[in-house]
């Protein structure tokens, strides 16, 4: 026993050898295989990293008094400054009331028209007439601001405007009247996205499996309760990640609908001046680059503290569909 057990042991450490050095073959041999695939995510990488991370050192802009002459780095430290500078306007209660407010009842209204567009879309039966449906309701998205001003000017001019022209029988000076602005907006924003955002839900929709479907007509379902008792359910963890992801944006705003659209006609901020739009003008009036910093920073804490938030209560009450 004695003679046999060394023998035995290094019998077994020259196995674990001969298994380490064949793990690490096939991991090299994994690795050259899989070059193509880090080939293809390298540009993805190289863009993420230039455009999401870099310029995150241009956070100390917001805490300091920018010297371009002395350049970020040497300009004097002011604290908080010009956050205090955000919040002491008159202006600080209208754009962050207009900001919540459009984004809160976009992002429900938006939910449910991006859904009804999916289902829609899913019913029709020739996928010849649906690819070419799909192609038109997503191409607002695809216009620029600057040209979609255009369009709604082509409507609301107060000479030429298709609505005083044709439809109102007393014209109607809209660039100038703040109250019907709010309509407005949400009208353009959803002519322009809702197409768009209903693709995540389309393509969710694909992968239900038919058979349910089939299963719910034989047992004498109609089609609304097949949505609301299959398709609806099936799709509550996509509803509830884009919700989360909406969520993280709703103290930004899209600035060139605020801002390019209602023709940054002062009599309308009332009604359409948001954080972007607000920082972007006193950007240019005072030249203020840490001002402007500084609400930038405060979109992006606010809105990864309600994503958390939210991501918190949603894990509480249904862990499967929380993002983390």
């Amino acid at each position: 026993m004695t003679e046999t057990r060394p023998a035995a042991e290094e019998n077994d450490i020259r196995q674990y050898e001969n298994l380490l050095k064949k793990r690490r073959k096939n991991r090299w041999t994994d690795i050259r295989h899989q070059i193509p695939l880090y080939l293809m995510i390298l540009p993805g990488m190289i863009y993420l990293t230039c455009n999401n991370y870099l310029p995150l050192f241009g956070i100390l802009i917001a805490f300091k008094k920018v010297n371009f002459s002395i350049g970020i780095f040497k300009s004097p430290w002011v604290g908080f400054d010009n956050f205090k500078y955000l919040f002491a306007t008159k202006d600080a209660w209208i754009m962050i009331r207009n900001t919540l407010l459009y984004n809160l009842t976009w992002i429900a209204l938006g939910l449910v028209i991006a859904l009804a567009i999916a289902l829609f879309m899913s019913e029709i039966a020739d996928r010849k007439i649906a690819k070419i449906i799909q192609p038109v309701i997503c191409f607002p998205f695809m216009i620029s601001a600057v040209i979609l001003s255009y369009i709604v000017y082509g409507f609301l001019s107060v000479t030429n405007g298709y609505l005083n022209s044709v439809i109102l029988d007393k014209p109607i000076n809209w660039y100038m009247s703040a109250k019907y602005w709010p309509l407005i907006l949400t009208i353009v924003h959803f002519w322009q996205v809702s197409g768009q955002s209903s693709i995540v839900y389309m393509a969710s929709i694909g992968g239900i499996d038919k058979s349910l479907y089939e299963v719910a007509r034989i047992d004498g379902a109609r089609k609304l309760q097949q949505i609301w008792h299959i398709t609806l359910p099936l799709l509550r963890h996509m509803i509830i990640l884009m919700l989360l992801l909406s969520i993280g944006s709703i103290f930004n705003s899209d600035f060139g609908l605020f801002y390019q659209v209602t023709l940054n006609s002062g009599m309308l901020y009332s009604t359409t001046q948001t954080i972007d739009t607000y920082v972007y003008r006193a950007l240019l009036e005072m030249n203020n680059v840490g001002m402007s910093s500084a609400a930038s920073v405060f979109q992006a804490i606010i809105g990864f503290l309600l994503v958390l938030l939210s991501n918190a209560v949603v894990r509480k009450f249904d862990k499967d569909s929380a993002l983390f």
